[in-house]
């Protein structure tokens, strides 16, 4: 089993309708104190007719970069869809900039927050950022050659997620206004990160409701290769654009699969949705003495081979099994089996806030959890993950010790973490904190 493909690193897009109900309902800021009122007022047309066009007026005061149709108020005429636009909040104060795109779902990403005028430019300052926080600050070029270089909101870049690949970009693209843009952006980022090609990505049903058309990057994508190979602190995987999940390869779980093999010396591992291999084959090169690596899609599972070859693993250390996870850890708490070292790696199991969807997501968790964990060892490692953007930290936490406490067995969490550095998130949008790891000993 393996993560199905997202369309963000987060679920703002997907959810977008029930976020707007949900925002529509959240209070507007406290009204300013009586010395500001007249400061603060609303502003009127004769007003309004000075501001820079295109502009775009809130009817709420928030920080947040996702603006859907029940917060937007009035959008100057001369607007179109994929411009940059000034954006003002409800009073009439300029409070940023964005894209503006009417026939989206959420029809303004606030990509900067400023009472500064800003112009196109800022991309070109935001692009450069991301890339020197990878390069320059976090030298993640010493370590791996595959990393996000554009976290969407994370990077001021709503819209646009980027991950580069060895010598290949892949840009995952959310927003017509990011579309129209990045045959522009393209030779500063390679001159940037001194890669070669690039892949575009567009959810057909999202690019129809945005008005994007993939095949205007025709000539732009034409050169991309449909795999190449990369490395991550000296393990070697190949990413298949082509036949792979999203991007073909999750960068997110790069310091978790380190760890993950640094624990396994000696250790008789499973891994239940092992995708192509990163856990497992990081686990047999750190010295596990066996692993067991399960995933339901047959593909995966054949690409996980040719990783393992790739790194000179013996197939006599990791075992490939091409089965449900869920009904393969059922068959194993059947037969007795126990390992040293278990991982669960499930896909996005929790897709939407409305509660019986939400609910059975939660089940599925609980559910796959519970069994994994009665597979480890008194004293052994258990390891799970949730990548479900709805899915908080601590609720995540309590789903799993529960599952483990109906065992009649106790967690000992010794960690928690989440995706590389190269994953960062704005204080203005914590829910695009999406991957969750709990690591604990069972006893």
């Amino acid at each position: 089993m393996s993560r199905p493909p997202a369309r963000e690193a987060f679920p703002w897009t997907a959810m977008a309708e029930e976020f707007d109900e949900e925002l529509e309902q959240t209070p507007a800021a406290p009204e300013p104190n009586p010395l500001m009122r007249e400061k603060a007022r609303p502003a009127t047309p004769e007003e309004k007719a000075q501001w820079p066009r295109p502009w775009a007026q809130l009817k709420f005061v928030t920080f947040q970069p996702a603006i859907f149709p029940r917060m937007l108020g009035d959008v100057s005429r001369d607007a179109r869809p994929g411009d940059f636009v000034a954006v003002y909040d409800k009073f009439g104060n300029r409070i940023g900039a964005g894209l503006y795109n009417p026939r989206a779902k959420m029809p303004l990403r606030v990509v900067t927050h400023t009472a500064e005028a800003v112009g196109e430019e800022y991309f070109e300052t935001a692009l450069r950022r991301a890339v020197a926080l990878r390069r320059d600050l976090f030298k993640l070029d010493e370590v791996t050659d595959a990393y996000r270089v554009v976290g969407s909101d994370g990077d001021g870049l709503s819209g646009l997620t980027i991950d580069r690949y060895g010598d290949t970009l892949f840009c995952d693209v959310y927003s017509l206004g990011i579309f129209q843009r990045l045959p522009q952006w393209l030779p500063l980022l390679h001159e940037l990160l001194g890669t070669k090609h690039v892949r575009v990505h567009v959810d057909h049903d999202l690019g129809s409701l945005e008005g994007i058309k993939p095949s205007m990057m025709k000539e732009l994508t034409a050169s991309a290769p449909d795999k190449v190979r990369i490395r991550e602190h000296g393990v070697r995987f190949e990413v298949d654009f082509a036949e792979g999940h999203k991007t073909g390869f999750f960068c997110d779980q790069r310091d978790n699969r380190r760890r993950f093999g640094q624990l396994a010396k000696g250790l008789r591992v499973l891994d239940l949705c092992s995708y192509t291999g990163g856990f497992s084959i990081n686990a047999a090169i750190g010295g596990a003495s066996e692993v067991t690596a399960v995933d339901l899609d047959e593909k995966a599972v054949a690409q996980g081979r040719r990783n393992a070859n790739l790194n000179q693993v013996s197939p006599n250390k990791l075992k490939w099994v091409h089965a449900d996870a869920f009904a393969y850890a059922r068959q194993m708490q059947k037969n007795g089996e126990q390992f040293d070292l278990v991982m669960c790696d499930p896909p996005k199991f929790v897709m939407t806030r409305e509660p019986a969807g939400a609910a059975e997501g939660m089940r599925k968790y609980a559910d796959l959890n519970t069994i994994a964990a009665s597979l480890v060892k008194p004293g052994g490692l258990f390891v799970t993950c949730s990548c479900s953007g709805l899915v908080s930290l601590e609720d995540f936490e309590q789903v799993v010790i529960k599952g483990v406490h109906r065992l009649n067995r106790r967690l000992q969490l010794f960690d928690r973490t989440g995706p590389g550095v190269d994953h960062p998130v704005y204080s203005n949008c914590l829910e695009s904190r999406y991957l969750k790891v709990l690591w604990a000993r069972v006893v």
